[in-house]
């Protein structure tokens, strides 16, 4: 196998690799999310159903502690991407 083969493939099977991480993370930000939306969609028919915001607080308390956490991953990804590099090729 020569040289620039070799290369290619190891940039190939990084590439994937790289996908796929970006793939699980933004999975986890939209999981998360979701369960942010369904539990306030869960407290808004409860809302209009007459429950009383006492009776929602803990729920509430666990729709900002939800959104706390997302914007907590956001921030990590954000804090640990590298800027783009350019890339050269050719001789």
């Amino acid at each position: 196998m020569s040289l620039q083969t070799s290369l290619d493939a190891q940039t190939a099977d990084l590439a994937t690799k790289v996908g796929a991480e970006t793939t699980v993370v933004a999975s986890a930000a939209a999981l998360i999310g979701g369960f942010g939306a369904l539990l306030q969609a869960a407290i808004d028919k409860a809302t209009a159903a007459g429950a009383t915001p006492a009776q929602l607080a803990s729920l509430n308390t666990l729709g900002d502690t939800i959104d706390a956490n997302n914007q907590a991953l956001a921030a990590a990804v954000a804090a640990n991407t590298a800027a783009p590099q350019s890339v050269t090729t050719g001789p």
